[in-house]
């Protein structure tokens, strides 16, 4: 132990230049990366992405509630330090929609559109706006916090409880809010959406009595802009493959928009809602506030998982289409880092929106090269040429809606009842799995479940039972149930009536009421009427033992006639295969308790063999003293053909009917006489 102690706190210099790639995955691929062929690729990937970055940055940050050029930060900040921790090549970090939805939530909840705000220390001398960039920035801290405690603690596996079923659902009902979420610029509306319990149907309730004072100016811009972009994609989808890289049609409206807004004084003229004025040049650092982290953990946390589990998802297709690895820790790391970093210059939580990742890929990006050119450019126009932007309507802002979210419940506990049901539904599936009884398919080595199949053999006396499942503390009782069921008849019941009935047996003996004839002929019942089965409860722990027949001559014969009246449960099951092909693992209570249905088999004299055991549970088995004097290694074969065939040798069946059938099984070689003849 003190071996191994101070070998891991040892540190050399290999160690230090393996922690340093690790923590700074940067130095990696910088020091292969190729200048000649790779920079110019870079510098259009990071022009074009920026430039999508800024119009996604203003437009993100409304579905935030928050002031549009705060998304300029949010574009530049965390993408600057995920250029030297991330490990991805290809996506490109900045505001995500589902995320400034979340945020949007909290945002609204601490600091509503009317009425007071929360009672938050800290809130005092503060606008309205400077409030909620308060709120997001302290949230985003601690969604930081979170993901980077769990990049320390190398928990980077959640994201493999977010399934691709549980992301496209949230995907599309998070694409309803969005719509309803943007139908107040669309209309010219006052702000509409709460994201609470069924706050959709709320807002759409106000939507419909407030339709009246709808902008139709508004309308009318939104419609065209739609029509317009919608068609452009279209057209960039269907010739994808002639054109070098797609149209930016985001891009291009929004000079159309800037250009005619301001030509036409749309903010005077027709009352349009327009981004109105960007500060030049960043603000001051500012400390998150601990009061809103007490009022917005449970919040944070979902935002960690998801702004995490979309990132990582996006970097793994890279990844893979790109022939490089990336790293779950890490990526948690370089979030986490990102993100309290960011939000201590007023950005909010950063992940990867799927329309700019796919632009930086498709565009030539070979590197974060892209990632940090795209940065500049958010940079430039945040220092110099953000004003402009000032005319732009605000319902030309491009939107995406590959996000997820609940429709009902609102967006935490959406994403908390979605992730339940799914795990709820794997516990379920390993809790009640679906055993089945096997049986051979006739002139071959196969088995299969019998229910499927009609041309099958199953020799008499003999079970074929599969566990599709682990076996584990949660599901041993269903297994019992099932194997209980499948054989037709309760092990232990059964052994509880032959010792009871042992017990009767040598009463009747010791009185004189039965005698032994011969081996042959059985008992003869001296009594002059029936015997009821006495009602002694005495040492009840003895009926669970192996039936003791000494005293007796022979074994007796429980599927025989018994005399005075016994009656026991008849056993026509001589030979009982437990597949485990499927059986991962095994806990302590599952080891227990398989270990006690095996005896009580094996006590009612039903030979009970385990077949496609993992080699790592047979360790197992070992290590923890499962095997005694009854339950044996013997009873494990390697495949389930031998463990047939060795029953066919041990019991030949006798009914010339059944002759056909158990000549062509017996004839079939087995695993391992092919292998001992190979």
């Amino acid at each position: 132990m003190l071996d191994h102690i101070k070998q891991y706190f040892t540190c050399d210099a290999k160690r230090a230049k393996n922690a340093a790639l690790s923590l700074l995955p940067v130095i990696g691929w910088i020091k292969m990366y190729r200048i000649k062929e790779w920079l110019l690729s870079d510098i259009v990937s990071g022009i074009s992405t920026g430039l999508v970055a800024v119009l996604q940055g203003l437009a993100y940050c409304l579905l935030a509630s928050l002031p549009p050029w705060y998304g300029l930060f949010s574009a530049f900040f965390p993408v600057v330090i995920y250029f030297f921790l991330g490990t991805s090549r290809h996506i490109s970090v900045g505001p995500f929609p589902v995320l400034c939805l979340m945020i949007g939530s909290v945002v609204t909840r601490l600091v509503p559109d009317e009425g007071p705000p929360a009672n938050i220390t800290g809130f005092e001398g503060l606008t309205r706006d400077e409030q909620r960039v308060l709120v997001a920035s302290s949230v985003t801290f601690l969604a930081g916090i979170m993901q980077l405690a769990m990049g320390v603690m190398q928990v980077g596996f959640v994201v493999m409880y977010l399934s691709d079923t549980l992301v496209s659902g949230f995907t599309t009902a998070a694409a309803i809010h969005i719509l309803v979420s943007q139908l107040k610029f669309v209309l010219g509306l006052e702000d509409l959406l709460d994201l609470t319990f069924f706050c959709l149907f709320q807002t759409l309730e106000i939507i419909f009595e407030k339709i009246t004072s709808t902008n139709v100016c508004d309308v009318v811009i939104s419609l065209v802009i739609m029509v317009v972009v919608f068609i452009v994609k279209e057209l960039n989808d269907r010739f994808k493959s002639k054109l070098p890289v797609p149209i930016p049609i985001e891009v291009i409206m929004t000079v159309i928009a800037c250009g005619v807004s301001y030509a036409f004084d749309f903010k005077t003229r027709y009352g349009i809602d327009v981004v109105g004025h960007i500060p030049k040049g960043y603000e001051s650092p500012m400390a998150p506030n601990l009061h809103i982290f007490q009022e917005t953990t449970v919040e944070a946390f979902p935002m960690a998982i998801v702004g995490f589990a979309v990132a990582f998802s996006v970097a793994k297709v890279y990844s893979v289409k790109h022939d490089y690895t990336i790293d779950g820790n890490q990526e948690l790391i370089a979030f986490g880092v990102s993100n309290i970093f960011g939000a201590s210059f007023k950005s909010f939580a950063a992940s990867t929106a799927l329309s700019r990742s796919a632009v930086q890929e498709s565009t030539g990006g070979k590197t974060q090269i892209a990632g940090l050119l795209s940065a500049i450019i958010v940079m430039i126009v945040t220092l110099a040429i953000g004003f402009l932007l000032e005319p732009l309507p605000k319902v030309n802002l491009p939107q995406t809606v590959p996000v997820f979210a609940s429709i009902l419940l609102g967006l935490d506990l959406g994403l908390a009842a979605g992730l339940g049901v799914e795990l709820i539904s794997v516990v379920l599936r390993t809790q009640f799995p679906r055993c089945s009884v096997l049986a051979n398919i006739r002139g071959t080595d196969i088995y299969k479940d019998r229910k499927d199949y009609v041309d099958i053999y199953e020799p008499e006396g003999v079970k074929i039972f599969r566990i599709p499942s682990p076996i584990f503390f949660a599901n041993i009782e269903f297994f019992r149930g099932k194997l209980v069921e499948a054989v037709g008849f309760n092990p232990l019941r059964v052994l509880r009536k032959r010792n009871k009935a042992l017990r009767m047996i040598r009463k009747l003996l010791k009185k004189g009421y039965l005698h032994i004839l011969s081996l042959q002929k059985g008992f003869l019942n001296m009594s002059c009427g029936p015997i009821k089965e006495s009602e002694d409860e005495s040492n009840m722990e003895e009926l669970d033992l192996p039936t003791d027949f000494k005293d007796l001559p022979s074994r007796i014969d429980w599927n025989a006639e018994l005399p005075a009246n016994i009656v026991v449960p008849r056993v026509d099951t001589h030979s009982l295969i437990l597949d485990f092909a499927a059986v991962s693992f095994l806990d302590i209570s599952a080891l227990k308790g398989l270990k006690t249905l095996l005896k009580e088999l094996i006590r009612v004299e039903v030979e009970v063999y385990i077949v496609a055991c993992d080699p790592y549970i047979l360790e197992k088995l070992h290590n923890c003293c499962f095997f005694d004097d009854e339950v044996q290694p013997s009873m494990f074969f390697l495949t389930l053909h031998d463990a047939m065939l060795y029953i066919l040798e041990k019991h030949p069946l006798e009914s010339t009917e059944k002759k056909p059938d158990y000549d062509r099984v017996k004839n079939l070689p087995s695993f391992l006489s092919i292998a001992q003849y190979l």
